[in-house]
């Protein structure tokens, strides 16, 4: 894993010299000096923040992954999932054909029980698993918007696009990026055709993620404000997706603020989002069903919380606020968000000093959410941090007893 730091390096150097840019111009970009660059491109620093990594491709006028070699290389049982990832982009792609599909397709309402077993394997972080089912369900959503009419029409939209949502974050997990960008463009033409007064700002809430792979802070933090916008109404009246959709926003741009630097906003958001989670706290009604499957909820803030303090950089602070952040709010939080703050955490005791709290953590992460945190750049750059300096320790504890037992005289 070592040599994937380097090789991350090399292509930032390949990539800045193929634009003619010396080491001081991609430095004064980036904030930082020519020697920071300079041991970057050695592979000696991590790019150990999403920010970050996006700010230096940006710059670059290259995609992440391009950088970070992205999807990652393991084995053919392992990349299975590109075949269906495949097969999700055909049917994207033929968004307007009549679809190809045999029989009768089955009514929304249990289209709409289908989908749950998606939101329990995103709970899950079972990336892979979810593009197995999409391109059918895909399929026939379609159908069934071809078939029908009125409500039931827009209700097949509705289910078309939070699948689109559901391939969308499946291929952000695990490094796709021509998946991501067109299942954006289709979730936001079908969340048009839903009827939903909410599917819009979903489809922007994916937009504004898209926009953090070229460092466009200044712009997400515009769609996110369009979006909320969108449903401030229904939210000021309480409507409970409204609420999660609002919230999720508001966390949307708290991330956003942190990566661009403004701490006065990112504060700000944050405590917004407090806010939509205590309205959804005391809600008083029937169980109401997150069809958008957006996962908002107080735990879901506090995490955020932590978050975007490291990706400012403030691990103190980082760790403080998960101090007063209880076990059990974070255990009843979906795999998917547990494996991501345990990851941020493992990130914060290493820049605290701490290389065994960080493996614990990461260990953690793997452990809830293997296929998550194997396919994330930060979790690889944070385990290649912990194996360096173990080895630099490893070395000079041997170095000082080689000369207590004099073994070079």
């Amino acid at each position: 894993m070592l040599e994937e730091a380097e090789e991350i390096g090399r292509r930032v150097r390949r990539a800045r010299l193929r634009l003619g840019m010396p080491q001081a111009d991609l430095a004064t970009a980036l904030g930082k000096t020519q020697g920071w660059v300079s041991k970057m491109e050695r592979g000696l620093i991590e790019l150990d923040r999403v920010g970050l990594l996006n700010l230096v491709a940006a710059e670059l006028h290259v995609h992440p992954n391009d950088l970070i070699g992205r999807p990652y290389a393991s084995s053919p049982a392992e990349n299975q999932w590109q075949m269906s990832a495949s097969s999700i982009m055909r049917e994207l792609r033929r968004y307007d054909l009549a679809p190809v599909f045999d029989g009768t397709p089955r009514a929304s309402g249990d289209l709409w029980r289908e989908m749950t077993r998606l939101h329990r394997l995103r709970d899950a972080a079972a990336n892979v698993a979810i593009l197995r089912v999409l391109p059918d369900l895909l399929r026939e959503a379609r159908a069934l918007a071809e078939l029908s009419a009125g409500h039931e029409r827009e209700e097949a939209y509705a289910i078309y696009a939070v699948a689109c949502k559901f391939a969308h974050t499946a291929a952000h997990s695990l490094g796709h990026p021509e998946l991501i960008a067109m299942a954006a463009e289709r979730a936001a033409w079908s969340a048009r055709l839903s009827g939903d007064p909410v599917m819009p700002a979903l489809a922007d809430w994916m937009r504004v993620w898209d926009m953090w792979a070229t460092a466009d802070w200044d712009d997400s933090l515009t769609l996110s404000d369009k979006a909320i916008a969108g449903v401030q109404r229904d939210y000021e009246r309480g409507d409970p997706l409204a609420v999660r959709m609002w919230g999720t926003l508001q966390l949307r741009a708290a991330v956003s603020a942190a990566r661009g630097g403004r701490a006065a906003e990112t504060e700000e958001r944050i405590g917004h989002a407090k806010a939509a989670a205590d309205r959804l706290s005391d809600y008083q009604g029937p169980p109401v069903y997150d069809r958008h499957s957006v996962t908002f909820s107080p735990g879901n803030v506090q995490i955020h919380a932590i978050s975007v303090a490291l990706e400012m950089g403030d691990q103190t602070k980082a760790l403080a606020i998960n101090r007063r952040t209880g076990p059990d709010v974070v255990a009843a939080l979906p795999h998917s968000r547990q494996g991501h703050h345990h990851m941020d955490l493992a990130r914060a005791w290493l820049w605290d000093g701490s290389r065994d709290r960080a493996l614990g953590e990461l260990e953690t992460a793997e452990r809830i959410a293997p296929q998550l945190v194997r396919n994330h750049p930060v979790a690889r750059s944070t385990l290649r941090s912990i194996v360096y300096a173990e080895r630099i320790a490893t070395r000079e504890k041997l170095r000082r007893m080689s000369d207590r037992f004099h073994l070079d005289g």
